[in-house]
């Protein structure tokens, strides 16, 4: 499983991969973030807020976390040996102020074509 892709083909927040069937399942699989703003970053962001919208600089705080943990899902699964992550799920939580862990969390599975 290449974790070089933003996106895997073989990854679905559904539990069946159309086209696939499921021959061997490995377990959950996870991967945990945990990031901070800066203080730079909430002053930048807090200009942002006075002019309304999209705070651009919390989006891709949150983008990059998100991604980071999708990454370590994959690498996961690819050290289980499986070849499809099914069941994909993000959670967030604040764990103190200005402090957020972010999990990306699924089955790993080994499918073959159908």
């Amino acid at each position: 499983m290449s974790t070089q892709n933003k996106t895997h083909p073989l990854t679905t927040t559904a539990f069946e991969l159309p086209g696939y069937r499921v021959v061997r399942s490995m377990g959950v699989v996870r991967g945990i973030i945990v990031r901070s703003r800066s203080i730079i970053g909430n002053i930048g962001a807090s200009i942002q807020s006075l002019f309304g919208g999209n705070i651009s600089l919390y989006t891709s705080l949150c983008e990059r976390a998100r991604e980071d943990a999708f990454r370590q899902v994959l690498d996961h699964a690819s050290q289980l040996g499986a070849n499809a992550v099914i069941g994909l799920r993000y959670d967030a939580t604040e764990i103190a102020p200005g402090i957020t862990e972010v999990l990306c969390y699924g089955t790993a599975v080994f499918v073959e074509n159908a």
